[in-house]
């Protein structure tokens, strides 16, 4: 289908004041990078990354509740790298099936939301 839409970003919930663990969490132990929230949305809280093309966006939700079934998935070139980092920091990887032959896995971010990681298409 012409003009069919593409994906702008994705956004995870977390309680409030949860900006710092959420940084510590999807920058520093994933490795993606932090842009800044527009001027107008900052005041809500929570806080963006880039994501490719694409963006993180992770929102204060007064009432948190977890996704435990939902959940993002991150392709990434060196999975068994990055899940040494996730396990080193303390968020054990789960494993699960191969999707296509991919190896894949989950973890929890620091608030028990659901997040997957899948080894990138061979190209």
């Amino acid at each position: 289908m012409s003009g069919a839409p593409t994906l702008d970003h994705v956004q995870i919930a977390i309680p409030p004041g949860g900006e710092d663990l959420a940084r510590a969490f999807y920058a520093d132990v994933v490795g993606l990078a932090e842009i800044p929230k527009p001027a107008d949305m900052a005041a809500r809280g929570g806080c963006w990354f880039a994501l490719g093309a694409q963006q993180l966006h992770l929102g204060v939700e007064a009432d948190f509740r977890p996704a435990k079934k939902a959940h993002v998935a991150f392709a990434c070139a060196d999975i068994m790298v990055l899940r040494q980092r996730l396990e080193a920091a303390g968020h054990p990887a789960r494993d699960d099936a191969p999707v296509a032959g991919r190896t894949r896995f989950f973890a929890d971010d620091p608030f028990g939301n659901r997040v997957e990681f899948i080894a990138e298409q061979p190209s």
